[in-house]
């Protein structure tokens, strides 16, 4: 790809990572967790008739707690496919092999944080995953807000969207940061969440996957509809760690879709 052409996912496939259909272990802790959250946290969830029921489904959602990566595949009415980094699913003895369990359980796929080739990897694997029918859910902003604000969008969302034709779902996150805020070991059962889904995006006609100011308009359209649903202060900034060095410095200060 040119540079005109990138796309910005965070996190790179697992090379031994393949798609795969929600199997045993899926539907076993979809039938057991989902109860006993909606149980305990007692989620309200609006617009799951905005979901469709079959065909590839992203859905595209505010990112503000490690838990809404539970809260969306407990809230959906359909299986839905994320990434997770893949230290979750390499770890040793019962509590290793626990974390595996409960991740594939709600349908997580192990990825590597990363960039360049197996960043496109990633995407590969999700667009693969909607080409079997599936729903995969992203976080157009890359990383957890910290500060409750919603960042601006990164591309690789639209991109993908574009590349299958697959409708994107927006989804907003309310009361996640409060359940279990970042840093937090366990998550707080005092608080309750609120899950919106919006109704589908179609972004086909802001162009092809290769332009990337189609991928900047369908990323733009996709924000604004999150920000409809969570309601929450627009940063007006892409969420990054600080720079750590020039070189990071000046990669920042460079219009994002052509890093």
């Amino acid at each position: 790809m040119t540079s005109e052409q990138s796309v910005e996912p965070e996190h790179s496939v697992e090379e031994s990572a393949k798609p795969r259909h929600a199997g045993f272990t899926y539907a076993l802790g979809r039938s057991l967790i989902s109860p006993l959250a909606r149980l305990i946290y007692r989620p309200r969830v609006e617009g799951r008739e905005n979901v469709p029921m079959t065909g590839p489904v992203i859905f595209a959602s505010n990112h503000l707690s490690f838990i809404d990566s539970i809260a969306i595949p407990v809230a959906a009415p359909r299986p839905v496919h994320f990434l997770a980094k893949s230290s979750y699913f390499e770890g040793t003895g019962m509590k290793g092999a626990l974390s595996k369990t409960f991740f594939e359980s709600i349908g997580a796929i192990p990825v590597r944080r990363g960039a360049g080739q197996a960043a496109l990897d990633a995407l590969d694997l999700q667009r693969q995953l909607l080409e079997d029918g599936l729903a995969v859910a992203l976080y157009p902003e890359g990383t957890r807000s910290t500060d409750g604000r919603l960042y601006k969008g990164r591309t690789g969302v639209a991109f993908l969207a574009l590349q299958t034709g697959a409708p994107v779902v927006p989804v907003g996150l309310i009361g996640t940061d409060k359940v279990m805020p970042v840093g937090a070991k366990m998550p707080s059962m005092s608080e309750r969440i609120t899950v919106r889904f919006g109704q589908p995006l179609d972004l086909s006609p802001h162009g092809p996957a290769s332009s990337g100011k189609a991928r900047r308009l369908a990323t733009d359209q996709i924000m604004a509809a999150i920000h409809s649903l969570s309601g929450q202060e627009l940063a007006g900034a892409y969420n990054e760690a600080p720079a750590q060095s020039t070189i990071e410095k000046i990669k920042q200060a460079l219009p994002h879709e052509r890093r």
